[in-house]
């Protein structure tokens, strides 16, 4: 039966995922004893031009079915022949650049690993209209065993070959097995027909819609990736090394925490697309949950940075200490921001999401230019910080102003509480810079254990503890009330 409910939804998700996660570290963990780093290194250097192909093998089209309600069974097979067709020229397209590629990097190999990546970005372009099908029904118990199924098999897969002495081939074909063991299995789920050519007017029901997800889709991922490769340029590996593991400490948060919610929130609320009360009530308490998880984690790695750093790489990353610490102011902004992108989309509003995210696209790199001129990657860090927190100000200015057409100055007021309790944390953090000098395991318990009894406290003063436990655990939320009803 299809799941309706976004906390159903989400913990299906997070069972997924996280389940996912554990199973993928476990593989990996005994396919790094088997191969070699160098095996590891030929496939990434792949994978970081196959992401690039998968955000054009998408191109909005999923959010597009999901969003259009009045999408006939006829526009949908239109559609899934349209993916086809794009999948066959992106697969040939990417064989054709693995040879460039492989002069590039002066590496004969990634060749012919490259010849057979392309085949699971063909299954993966031709996943795209049968994924989002499942999405469209809410099947996301169906979604999440698939995940895990996948990453089974093609895991148990790949050590096998690993052990027969395939090296790289082996983490390629693993890709490729769980592209096409996800596909097979969505398509069997929903079957969806193929028309023989590509009807213009299936097309064009998505295209304004799917057209402005592309574009920022596509200025997003330019935005994100604008840091490495400046820094890379101007800095040199080494500066690189250590602002890439601080901002992806600082992603942390925001990959296994809201990208747990936000995956489900879109199927879920484009069904009341043209409620906008009930669309913005139900994301106030999704910004409620993540702000006050924020208030907590955005305090702990500010003041526990140096152990965070030392207990997962070694005493050799100091140098990432106070980029992390900067990064760490940005992680309460980013954790409520980045589920702003679904609402534009369950709202329809993919205009205005390409018009917020060109705008912070513009800000994050003028941040790091301007961090590069003073010649320091903690300066870069404390800028793309600093330019985060304002992308947070502005975006939801246009989200809650323009697109919902509610007051920003009650959405931000709705947000006090959980500053509050932030303020109380950050507290008891300088207070634990008094503490005697401890092991650094023993560091980071001890402020782990202080500001967390300072943050349950705080959550208890300011009144916002039962309202999170309520929207954490009970059943239903709200079912009573009015859909303008905001939690304090």
């Amino acid at each position: 039966m299809a799941t309706s409910s976004i906390k159903q939804a989400a913990y299906i998700n997070a069972a997924a995922r996280y389940s996912t996660l554990l199973l993928g570290m476990l593989f990996n963990a005994i396919l790094a004893r088997i191969l070699s780093p160098e095996d590891f290194g030929i496939v990434a250097i792949t994978f970081v031009f196959t992401t690039f192909f998968t955000l054009l093998a998408d191109m909005g089209l999923g959010a597009g079915i999901i969003q259009n309600k009045d999408l006939t069974r006829e526009d949908i097979g239109s559609l899934f022949a349209f993916s086809l067709r794009l999948g066959l020229v992106l697969t040939a397209a990417f064989a054709l650049f693995a040879y460039p590629m492989s002069l590039f990097y002066g590496k004969r190999e990634l060749l012919p690993v490259g010849l057979l990546v392309s085949v699971q970005l063909f299954f993966t372009t031709l996943n795209v209209v049968p994924n989002a099908l499942l999405l469209r029904r809410k099947e996301f118990k169906k979604v999440a065993i698939r995940i895990l199924l996948a990453c089974i098999l093609s895991g148990a897969v790949g050590i096998g070959l690993a052990l027969l002495g395939l090296r790289y081939y082996a983490l390629a074909i693993q890709a490729i097995l769980n592209a096409a063991f996800i596909f097979g299995w969505n398509y069997f789920s929903t079957r969806p027909s193929m028309s023989r050519k590509v009807n213009s007017a299936s097309l064009a029901k998505i295209r304004r819609y799917s057209g402005f997800l592309f574009g920022f889709n596509l200025i997003n991922y330019f935005a994100r990736n604008t840091d490495n490769l400046l820094i890379g340029k101007v800095m040199g590996a080494a500066p690189l090394g250590h602002y890439d593991k601080a901002y992806k400490l600082m992603l942390y948060p925001v990959n296994n925490l809201t990208h747990v919610i936000t995956p489900v929130l879109h199927p879920i609320l484009s069904e009341h697309q043209d409620d906008k009360p009930y669309i913005y009530g139900k994301y106030r308490q999704v910004v409620k949950v993540l702000s006050l998880l924020g208030a907590f984690i955005t305090p702990f790695v500010w003041f526990s940075s140096e152990e965070i750093i030392r207990i997962l790489y070694g005493s050799q990353w100091e140098a990432a200490i106070p980029c992390l610490r900067w990064m760490a102011l940005a992680m309460w902004a980013q954790m409520i921001l980045s589920s702003a992108g679904t609402i534009f989309q369950s709202l329809g509003d993919t205009r205005r999401l390409l018009w917020s995210g060109s705008m912070n696209a513009a800000l994050v790199v003028a941040s790091i230019i301007a961090g590069l001129l003073e010649g320091s990657i903690v300066a870069v860090a404390r800028n793309v910080s600093i330019a985060y927190n304002l992308q947070f100000v502005a975006t939801f200015y246009i989200l809650v102003h323009l697109s919902f057409g509610f007051r920003t100055r009650d959405f931000l007021k709705g947000l006090l509480p959980d500053l509050a309790v932030m303020a109380a944390v950050a507290l008891a953090g300088f207070a634990c810079t008094f503490l005697p000098e401890l092991p650094v395991l023993a560091s980071l318990l001890a402020k782990g254990a202080i500001m967390g009894g300072t943050y349950l406290s705080a959550l208890a003063c300011t009144g916002q503890f039962k309202p999170l436990v309520a929207l954490l655990f009970k059943k239903t939320i709200n079912q009573n009330t009015d859909h303008n009803e905001q939690i304090s």
